[in-house]
Formats: C-alpha cells, sequence, structure tokens
C-alpha cells in the first residue's frame, strides 16, 4: 500500500487515481500510523517551499519523514514534495528543508535564457546522467514528461540521476538510497508517468 502524504498541499486524488489505474492500493492520509504501516510514501506538493515546509513541520509530518528515510522507507517527492528533501531553498528567502538529499532549491532564472518563460511549463525529455536508477525501469533516454516549476534543484550532483533540457540542463529526477524526487509530474505525464509510479512500487 502506498500511503499519499495529506498535509494541506498538493494533487493529492489525481496521484490517488494514478495508483488505481495501475492496480496499486493508495490512500490519501496524514495519519502517522497509516503512513507508518504503508510499504511506500509519496510526498506531493504545489505552491510555495516554505509555507509547505511550515505545513509539514505543525502536522508532524517533517519529523516522521526523516524518521521514516532512515529507517529504509522507500520515499518519493514529487515537485515541491521533491525540492522539500533537499537542504534548503531559496525561493523567495531561504528555508530550511528536510535535508534528506544534499543540495539546495533555486530559481530557474539564474540559469535559463532571459527569453524563456518562468514557470517551465510542459513536455521535457528526460536525459539520464546516471544508470540504473529503479524508478526509470521501464523508461528510456528520451521519453517526455510534464513539467511545472519556476525553481530546481541545484549543487546535487550526488543524488541526480536524469535532468531536462530548458536552454540549460535542470534536475529532473534524484536518488538518495531510498529516497527519490521527481521534479516533475509522474502523474500528469501519461503512460511514461504511470511506469514510473509501477516501477516504484515493484522497489
Amino acid at each position: 500500500m502506498v500511503a499519499i502524504i495529506d498535509y494541506g498541499v498538493g494533487n493529492l486524488y489525481s496521484l490517488k487515481s494514478s495508483f488505481a489505474a495501475i492496480g496499486e492500493e493508495a490512500v490519501v492520509t496524514n495519519d502517522e500510523e497509516v503512513i507508518r504501516g504503508a510499504d511506500r510514501v509519496i510526498l506531493p506538493g504545489v505552491g510555495a517551499f516554505c509555507d509547505a515546509m511550515e505545513k509539514l513541520k505543525s502536522s508532524g509530518m517533517a519529523d516522521l519523514l526523516v524518521c521514516l528515510a532512515k529507517e529504509g522507507k522507500k520515499i518519493m517527492g514529487i515537485c515541491l514534495g521533491m525540492q522539500l528533501l533537499f537542504d534548503r531553498s531559496f525561493e523567495y528567502g531561504e528555508y530550511e528543508g528536510l535535508g534528506l538529499i544534499k543540495g539546495e532549491i533555486r530559481p530557474i532564472s539564474d540559469v535559463i535564457d532571459k527569453e524563456l518563460k518562468i514557470p517551465h511549463i510542459g513536455w521535457n525529455a528526460l536525459h539520464f546522467v546516471k544508470n540504473g536508477c529503479p524508478i526509470f525501469k521501464y523508461i528510456s533516454e528520451g521519453d517526455y514528461v510534464y513539467f511545472v516549476h519556476s525553481f530546481y534543484a541545484a549543487n546535487c550532483d550526488e543524488a541526480t540521476v536524469a535532468t531536462a533540457d530548458y536552454s540549460a540542463p535542470l534536475t529532473a529526477a534524484v536518488q538518495s538510497g531510498n529516497v527519490f524526487g521527481c521534479q516533475f509530474h509522474p502523474e500528469k505525464s501519461g503512460d511514461k508517468g504511470l511506469t514510473i509510479l509501477k516501477a516504484f512500487c515493484e522497489i
């Protein structure tokens, strides 16, 4: 069973529907016992980093996630949920993250061509910078997934497994042991996205 953490931020029921489409049981919950009992955990998220982090902390989910990660639970962050896994973010200030992946979140405006639109919205091809990431077992180099973001994970070469080009290589996916992150939205990425969720459930 997959626990999708409900802390007031994220596209929760679209994610639940995606797991249903691949025949996997998923629950949207903020119940610590349910989350602890799950085989895998999804940390979703949309919106501002500081607000989401505050909600994670006030709900007790931040401490729980750190604990579960140390215990070896398979965890995947999606979009803002991925960014929350990092040490810190420089999104309209400087804010501490969960510290599960080394690196920081910075504006894509620092690195992309100035004429490009922000946020980065749309379909982009995945480029693998490391082989063997288990969530990509059904995905090929150049497969397209769907992004919506204005900030990206930086200084995280150790964990980066895939990038996407938006005039500069932006971090698309990360892995640090049992902790995974997708900057893109698997639940909005059609059949390719569903295979990523399927592979996550098979780890």
